[in-house]
């Protein structure tokens, strides 16, 4: 299975990189193919609702900005993992201008799994996320939820939490 990763942290050596990674091992480990794509680190404008996408050119953005690379790993792609820090009771705003780019694409065909991992100071702030995620991903793309995982305070970069994101990435 090809498996694409859109990690919205900003932070390379971060609690969400960190689960990312664990998963990442643990499916590679069953023959997986798997690329992380460092979404906070490009250029990706938000949506502007221009309707170029719908209205002139199916299926291609008028924005030209990273996304253009990611447009065809998320086509091609089997599952997709949204990884994210948890700022403000949502995801990154990197992740989230990434996501909202996807319109442009409208439901990638091949993607049948999706998957969650989120990382916090708090337990506390995980709701709004997880909602969007449901509502956006899941229901929208018409698609099967693989998990959702979380970390927060003690829990990130744990060993325990390693094990868990290592064991569901190789039960894929």
């Amino acid at each position: 299975m090809k498996i694409l990763v859109l990690n919205g942290s900003p932070h390379p050596d971060g609690a969400t990189s960190d689960m990312v990674n664990a998963f990442a091992r643990g499916a590679e480990s069953k023959g997986h193919e798997v690329r992380i794509l460092h979404v906070a680190r490009k250029n990706i404008r938000g949506c502007m609702d221009c309707g170029h996408c719908r209205n002139r050119e199916k299926g291609v953005c008028a924005q030209k900005d990273d996304m253009q690379e990611i447009y065809p790993e998320i086509l091609s792609a089997d599952m997709v993992v949204f990884a994210s820090p948890i700022y403000y009771f949502t995801l990154s705003a990197q992740l989230q201008a990434a996501i909202q780019r996807t319109y442009a694409i409208d439901i990638p065909a091949n993607v049948s799994k999706v998957a969650l991992i989120l990382s916090s100071g708090s337990p506390y702030v995980y709701g709004p996320a997880i909602s969007a995620y449901y509502q956006s991903i899941v229901e929208y793309w018409g698609v099967e939820n693989a998990g959702i995982f979380t970390a927060n305070g003690r829990q990130n970069k744990s060993e325990a939490k390693r094990q868990e994101l290592y064991r569901f990435g190789s039960s894929l």
